[in-house]
């Protein structure tokens, strides 16, 4: 019984590891939480992306809906990024993750 837990939670943690995983989704999206932004916006944030890897980065979340594209009808060339709602739900990872990294931080240093 406890076995068949394990497996169906491993697989809904590999599910979410496919989405936002690697080096630099889990960053653009946390960027993306602030706020909409445009796409030098999010290539200034996370510093170190390639443009070539923030566009793929970007149509790969958008194609798992955690992120919107929309161009500004009134400008020619202005392309806005933002969470979607799904996107947004990622919010309290962000926030778990963020308290276990300060705390294993400190963890580290006062061991």
């Amino acid at each position: 019984m406890g076995i068949e837990i394990c497996k169906d939670s491993l697989k809904a943690i590999s599910d979410t590891m496919y989405v936002i995983g690697g080096k630099w989704k889990l960053p653009i999206v946390f960027a993306l939480s602030f706020g909409e932004m445009r796409y030098k916006d999010i290539e200034e944030a996370v510093e170190g992306i390639s443009p070539r890897m923030l566009s793929k980065e970007l149509k790969e979340l958008e194609m798992n809906k955690i992120v919107n594209r929309a161009e500004d009808p009134n400008t020619k060339y202005k392309v806005l990024y933002s969470l979607t709602d799904h996107g947004e739900s990622l919010k309290p990872v962000f926030e778990n993750l963020k308290e276990w990294g300060i705390f294993h931080k400190k963890k580290i240093l006062h061991s």
